[in-house]
């Protein structure tokens, strides 16, 4: 456990619940847990911060999943095999992000993050649940939701990371149809693929704060499981709204980062 006051783990574990909420409606909370770390133990070495925002991000995004699987319609096997796809992505990613800086992805992200908001905008029946209804599902989107979704995505979450979870909602509701509650329920399974995965690796190294991690993780739940039933009982139209400001906030957190690199 760390040296920190009494004041720094309260907010921490505010900061917890918060993108537990997040990312239970439409993932992206690491735009908020990670930084929350970061500013809270400044002291704390890189590797321990990622590893503990793994350990206290897994928690919550399992028990959004059970609380989704549990209240709506899910298809478990497919988003189970493009979580192992992400799983297999992101280790390629990872294999690969020495040598590409981040310099270079920033813009490129940005670029494609206000052409999604745009789309998303200029097109309101994009993940309604009726026009989701509506169509069908070849069996070329489903291996394209494995190949690209699952191991396109995971890719990028290995080589660079933010919004990783905003982007399987957005491209599990272009190639599956899906409306965007279900596309948030089915990327909570292929977090916890990935999650895993990187939980493990984190844990084999022994860069976990794990009394930390413990502590924060019951409030990161706390948060998931109710930001799953609110995304469940607002619906597609809330799940867009709260889409479109963490899309914008992912943006500016880029912008900044480009801005003071």
């Amino acid at each position: 456990m760390p040296d920190i006051t009494l004041t720094t783990l309260v907010l921490l574990c505010l900061a917890a619940a918060a993108a537990g909420w997040i990312d239970a409606v439409v993932g992206g909370g690491g735009l908020l847990l990670l930084p929350a770390l970061l500013l809270g133990m400044p002291q704390v070495p890189a590797a321990q911060i990622l590893g503990t925002n793994k350990a206290v991000a897994i928690v919550g995004t399992t028990g959004a999943a059970i609380t989704y699987v549990r209240k709506t319609s899910v298809q478990v096997k497919a988003a189970v095999r493009i979580g192992l796809a992400a799983l297999a992505g992101s280790m390629g990613g990872a294999f690969f992000a020495a040598g590409i800086s981040s310099d270079l992805l920033r813009p490129v992200i940005m670029v494609v993050l206000l052409g999604v908001a745009a789309f998303v905008m200029l097109r309101p029946t994009f993940g309604a649940a009726a026009d989701a209804d509506r169509r069908t599902v070849t069996r070329a989107r489903a291996v394209a939701a494995v190949v690209l979704v699952g191991g396109g995505i995971g890719f990028y979450d290995g080589l660079f990371g933010p919004g990783t979870g905003t982007f399987l909602v957005l491209a599990l509701t272009a190639v599956l149809h899906l409306d965007l509650v279900t596309a948030s329920a089915t990327a909570k399974i292929v977090n916890v693929c990935t999650n895993a995965g990187a939980l493990a690796m984190f844990a084999y190294q022994g860069t976990v704060l794990w009394q930390l991690a413990a502590m924060m993780a019951v409030f990161n739940l706390a948060g998931a499981m109710f930001g799953a039933r609110m995304a469940l009982r607002k619906g597609s139209e809330f799940v867009r709204g709260v889409l479109l400001v963490v899309v914008f906030s992912l943006v500016a957190k880029l912008a900044f980062d480009q801005w003071t690199a």
